[in-house]
């Protein structure tokens, strides 16, 4: 479970979605994020899908990583598929025996949360996918910093998300190994109720805990042995630049959003 979890990893490649600028990456999954909370119909989730699924495509990272990266939510998507199909409330009945009362509003809101989770997760993945932490770093303070002018800490802020990001398959493979070396030692996280396995866990957080804070602590270490002392005064190796491949991309998020409104308006 814990090698599926692709968040904060980076696929290479010289794609046409590699090479466009991070700042354009970053408003464009913004974007993307807000057509996918305006969608309503199902013509509306279809276009969503097939321009996620062309976004793949063109990225070459394959369907198979992008499912890998889903496995792990889908626990949430069926979760959330349920709470909402036995708790919204409706006036027309689909079902109706007992103490099960499934609405047409009902169902129709649960499959509309579980299409919004996975595609708010592709969006995301093909984001971090695409963009190595450095660009993501870099897009992020340039996009935030008109906000230092006020006293926002643009840099910093965009710094430790990064760090953060970068972090994520590091402490998954440091949990990996965790759990092995105690199965080795006759640990069970398998057996048991879900009470049982959580509990089973818990020996985990103390050596993951400490590990973290050490690997904290030697990049603090590493960074002040650099010299490095916040973003005044920093300049880039590479200068970001807006292309055309960034106005046809800006064009094509825009088209978008305008056909999901008006596919919303007409059916």
């Amino acid at each position: 479970m814990l090698k599926n979890i692709t968040l904060g990893q980076y696929f290479p490649g010289d794609t046409f979605i590699h090479r466009l600028d991070p700042r354009t990456k970053l408003l464009a999954a913004i974007a993307l994020i807000v057509a996918i909370f305006l969608a309503q119909g199902v013509l509306s989730y279809a276009l969503l899908f097939a321009f996620v699924f062309a976004c793949v495509k063109i990225s070459n990272v394959g369907l198979k990583f992008i499912w890998k990266g889903l496995k792990p939510i889908l626990v949430i998507v069926i979760a959330t598929f349920i709470l909402n199909i036995f708790f919204t409330p409706g006036e027309k009945m689909i079902i109706e025996w007992k103490f099960i009362h499934i609405s047409q509003n009902g169902l129709v809101t649960a499959t509309r949360m579980a299409l919004r989770l996975v595609l708010l997760v592709m969006s995301t993945q093909i984001l971090t996918l695409t963009t190595s932490p450095i660009s993501l770093t870099d897009g992020m303070e340039n996009l935030l910093g008109p906000l230092a002018k006020i006293g926002f800490p643009a840099h910093e802020l965009a710094m430790m998300m990064s760090i953060a990001l970068r972090f994520i398959p590091t402490l998954l493979e440091e949990t990996d190994k965790i759990m092995k070396a105690q199965k080795s030692r006759g640990a069970d996280f398998e057996s048991g109720n879900l009470i049982q396995r959580a509990k089973a866990m818990l020996p985990l957080l103390v050596p993951l805990f400490l590990s973290a804070f050490r690997r904290a602590d030697e990049l603090a270490l590493a960074m002040e042995a650099r010299c490095y002392r916040g973003g005044d005064g920093r300049t880039r190796m590479k200068e970001m630049r807006y292309g055309r491949s960034d106005a046809l991309t800006a064009l094509s998020i825009a088209l978008l959003i305008a056909a999901v409104v008006l596919l919303n308006k007409v059916f």
